[in-house]
């Protein structure tokens, strides 16, 4: 009997950023440390806007005058709020697509940028259509998330990917945890910290700009450190066909399967709707506790400062991330992805 056939030596082209990073990574036995700590960065910058708002969103919109009652205010809040996240949810995919044909690194850098010019412009706001507008266009441009967890996953060797997206879950964290910190210790300086700001600074006629410049500027630094973010999507083309040379001098042609449509598969699909159901049950939860918290107490509320919020969402955020990272392994091992899903739709 003949020796089994070898497997194929691996290709790599001249001029393709995705056959460069695979030489490196078969050369390289270590852990990415740089490349995940990017990752880590950038994932933690784009998340922070996310939060930071929730703790000064009810006074923001009663000082924009556009609730003719202190009982309005959660209904222009609820649209506020929800503008960053219809303007991701339409625009998600095309940043995928995009992100597939262009690079990863082009769609990152840009999503980093967008992150600095409409989070500022955002904290400028003196109008409710301006608030909802780059909040809107805020969401709909910082189209991170898919590529960098692609990006997380391409960078690592096999055995290493996930660490990567595990990477970028607790970056994700972290930036849920800090936040709201942000925006409840630096929205309203002027009042918080009178010894330190003026009522006629800038600070004083934007009350609210200071959290976003804070997050605009370490923004800023994560965009800066793109020009050494190297790319991983390979640019050359792959035939249709294969075309394998057996034993017997005989050529034989090896077509691929034609693709299902995603829509089609069930166990993916069932995946997004339920990540879908617990992404609405938390962002409803954090904007609903932090409308309840902040509204005057003769109407029901707590009468919580924007500090307030601030300190207990972040503790909320805390106890997620220390969950995240000691005790859903054991649960996740114990009861497996699946159980300990259906666990946590029951508990919530």
């Amino acid at each position: 009997m003949g020796e089994p056939p070898s497997p194929p030596a691996k290709v790599y082209y001249d001029g393709c950023p995705g056959c460069a990073m695979d030489s490196k990574k078969e050369s390289r036995k270590g852990v990415p440390y740089k490349e995940l700590l990017f990752v880590a960065i950038t994932t933690f910058a784009s998340a922070l806007p996310i939060t930071s708002l929730f703790p000064f969103l009810y006074f923001m919109i009663r000082d924009l005058h556009v609730a003719q009652r202190d009982e309005d205010i959660g209904f222009y809040a609820g649209f506020l709020g929800a503008s960053y996240m219809i303007g991701r949810g339409i625009a998600s995919v095309f940043w995928g697509i995009i992100a597939d044909r262009i690079g990863r690194k082009p769609v990152i850098a840009f999503s980093v940028f967008s992150v600095i010019v409409f989070n500022t412009l955002f904290g400028l706001s003196v109008k409710y259509w301006m608030a909802i507008a780059t909040r809107f266009l805020l969401g709909a441009l910082n189209g991170f998330l898919a590529p960098v967890k692609a990006y997380s996953i391409e960078v690592c060797r096999p055995e290493q990917q996930a660490l990567g997206i595990s990477i970028v879950s607790t970056a994700w964290g972290m930036g849920v945890i800090i936040g709201p910190a942000i925006g409840g210790y630096l929205a309203q300086p002027v009042k918080q910290y009178p010894h330190l700001f003026h009522e006629k600074s800038v600070f004083g006629r934007f009350p609210y700009l200071l959290p976003c410049l804070f997050i605009s500027f370490f923004a800023t630094l994560v965009f800066i450190s793109c020009a050494w973010l190297p790319e991983t999507l390979h640019k050359h083309k792959d035939l249709d066909r294969t075309v394998e040379m057996v034993e017997g001098s005989t050529v034989q042609e090896s077509t691929e399967p034609p693709k299902k449509s995603l829509l089609k598969n069930w166990p993916l699909m069932s995946s997004i709707i339920t990540y879908c159901v617990f992404s609405l049950h938390d962002t409803a939860y954090v904007e609903i506790f932090s409308l309840w918290t902040v509204s005057n107490r003769k109407y029901g509320g707590l009468s919580f400062s924007s500090k307030d919020v601030g300190q207990v969402l972040t503790v909320a955020g805390a106890s997620l991330l220390v969950y995240q990272l000691f005790a859903y392994r054991w649960v996740d091992k114990t009861f497996g992805p699946i159980q300990s899903t259906r666990i946590s739709s029951v508990s919530c």
